[in-house]
């Protein structure tokens, strides 16, 4: 399973980056609103830096919603960077860049999905990711992790390669339920990430051995 951090904070992508566990990052204009990031050269630079502090997919989504929009925006963000994934809405005309960019040989990540029958839309248009919103289906009472297992039993049906990228990661349990059920990757929060590290017999049976070691040295 491939983790992914859901920012544009350089602090955090670095700490996760540091672990030596992280293998891409993804985020979207709400993400970079939240640093401060604003203006298209500055979110332009930003993507940049993101790329820089990483080896993996750096997910930089579209704002336009027609399809030229997204065409002339996906090719400005992929002429960026060799790691940038032009990231695409789940709406026809998004479809149809996404196939445009698929043939095209970039990498493309099919985001706010939350159907089985977008997914498989986004695998036929030739996505590289697709991104379906399992905390935003729990959200409103429904049930986010069994959008993964649907996915997934129809992508291996037909041997699809587009991987299922787990978004809106919300805590630890999801990354743990979504790696059972066979997510290709997962992006949350950093704190999401962390809260794997996390056991009380990991903690207790630490501050035993360092106490035992003290009494003899």
């Amino acid at each position: 399973m491939k983790f992914f951090i859901d920012t544009a904070n350089l602090a955090q992508i670095k700490e996760a980056e540091d672990m030596g566990i992280l293998d891409g990052v993804t985020t979207n204009p709400s993400l970079m609103a939240k640093e401060g990031i604003t203006g298209t050269d500055n979110i332009l630079k930003h993507y940049v830096a993101i790329c820089n502090l990483v080896a993996g997919d750096v997910s930089a989504e579209v704002i336009a919603t027609d399809f030229e929009g997204m065409v002339k925006e996906g090719e400005a963000l992929a002429d960026l960077h060799e790691q940038i994934v032009v990231k695409l809405p789940m709406i026809k005309d998004g479809i149809k860049a996404c196939k445009y960019f698929s043939d095209k040989g970039i990498k493309t990540n099919v985001t706010l999905v939350f159907s089985p029958g977008q997914a498989l839309l986004a695998a036929k248009a030739g996505a590289t990711y697709v991104s379906p919103f399992i905390g935003r289906l729990d959200d409103i009472s429904t049930d986010g992790l069994n959008l993964i297992a649907e996915i997934r039993h129809i992508y291996d049906n037909y041997a699809f390669e587009t991987q299922i990228l787990a978004a809106s990661v919300r805590h630890t349990m999801h990354i743990i339920d979504c790696a059972k059920l066979g997510a290709d990757v997962m992006t949350g929060p950093l704190s999401s990430i962390e809260g794997l590290l996390k056991h009380p017999l990991t903690d207790s049976g630490l501050a035993k051995f360092l106490e035992d070691y003290k009494k003899g040295n």
